[in-house]
């Protein structure tokens, strides 16, 4: 049997000519970049993908070439906020290449950095409906944390900038305050970074009763590295947690999902120390208010007791016969030594004494006269 047999650079060649007037002129792609490499050259090297809820359906590389990386690749990153990276949705347009000895490649000369900000915002605002139906976005807010919390779980990156600012400004505190901190480790940027994230709060939260609060916490980034704390499974693991959890991600403008699900959200690692520091001055401040409050009233009720003190013992001694006699009066004494209130009782004879205040008299009654009116 005769067969039709051709060479393969024919082949390739036929595809080629197919390819090229197929697609004559530029075309805009939506893909997802599976990797990115770039070469000393300067030429930037990608992968793009695209997948359905089956997996992956479609793949193909590209080529970002070293005149337009120049100036696409840092204009992408300025408006985008992160560099292309995996993980990115992208609008790109390119043009259909095939090479006899390389095959298929896509050469890219524009990226469109809106769209992959868009494709962002788009998720994000799913994340938040999904959350909401489920009934997660406020069931933080319902917890209590301790008046003094004192053990803290920390969900960070070990050799992360954050983590060092809030251990050295947590532990290295001017007041003295004591805390004990458990870090549990979590990648905190890039395609892991949600699972690690959401297992790290999960793995914390099983401890029980054994933390008072559960602390994420990451330092500044870019926008897109900061793209796993809009996450549904972090945030789901953050609302679900029965502890308090406290975020502190980013920098002042940012506002994450996390933050949104969270028992409370600050804007740095060291404003999350402040928090704690500041639940202890409050405490200090009661303590010592109180104890000035208690000294205080201890103080008047003695100088009460004082001033009644003074009454009385002004009353004695305003009562003193010694003080009686020094203004001219005496006493008179029965022979019994007793003082005499009445001329009752007396007779003539009877021996009395009479004190002065700078001596006494020996007397005898010679008569006793009732005064008028007895």
């Amino acid at each position: 049997m005769e067969r039709d047999v051709i060479d393969l650079f024919t082949l390739q060649s036929g595809v080629r000519a197919t390819l090229e007037s197929s697609f004559p002129g530029r075309c805009w792609v939506r893909a997802e970049v599976s990797a990115v490499k770039s070469r000393s050259g300067g030429h930037c090297y990608l992968e793009l993908s695209q997948s359905d809820a089956n997996g992956l359906i479609a793949k193909a590389s590209a080529i970002i070439w070293a005149s337009k990386a120049r100036l696409l690749c840092p204009y992408f990153e300025k408006v985008a906020g992160a560099p292309l990276q995996p993980g990115m949705s992208v609008l790109v347009r390119v043009q259909v290449n095939y090479s006899q000895l390389y095959g298929l490649s896509l050469i890219i000369d524009d990226v469109d950095p809106a769209y992959t900000v868009g494709e962002k915002e788009k998720e994000r605002q799913a994340t938040i409906a999904r959350l909401k139906e489920e009934g997660l976005m406020d069931r933080q807010k319902g917890l209590e944390m301790r008046r003094l919390p004192y053990r803290l779980a920390v969900v960070s990156a070990p050799d992360a900038a954050g983590y060092r600012d809030f251990m050295r400004h947590l532990h290295g505190n001017a007041y003295g305050f004591a805390f004990h901190t458990d870090l549990f480790e979590a990648v905190m940027q890039g395609l892991s970074a949600p699972d690690s994230i959401a297992e790290a709060v999960e793995a914390a939260s099983e401890e029980g009763n054994a933390y008072d609060a559960i602390l994420v916490l990451r330092g500044g980034g870019a926008s897109l590295d900061l793209a796993c704390f809009d996450d549904y499974r972090v945030a789901a693991a953050i609302a679900k947690c029965p502890v308090p959890v406290l975020t502190a991600v980013g920098h002042d403008q940012d506002y994450h999902i996390c933050d949104m699900v969270s028992w409370k959200y600050v804007k740095t690692p060291t404003a999350l120390a402040d928090v704690f520091i500041d639940i202890y001055m409050d405490e200090d401040q009661y303590v010592t208010s109180f104890g000035t409050r208690l000294k205080t009233a201890f103080l008047n009720k003695i100088a009460l007791m004082n001033s009644r003190i003074d009454v009385l013992e002004s009353r004695i001694i305003g009562a003193d016969p010694r003080r009686i006699l020094e203004r001219g009066y005496a006493l008179v004494l029965d022979r019994r030594g007793v003082v005499m209130k009445s001329s009752a009782g007396s007779r003539p004879g009877d021996s009395v004494t009479v004190m002065f205040s700078d001596g006494t008299v020996g007397c005898s009654v010679n008569e006793v006269r009732p005064s008028d009116g007895h």
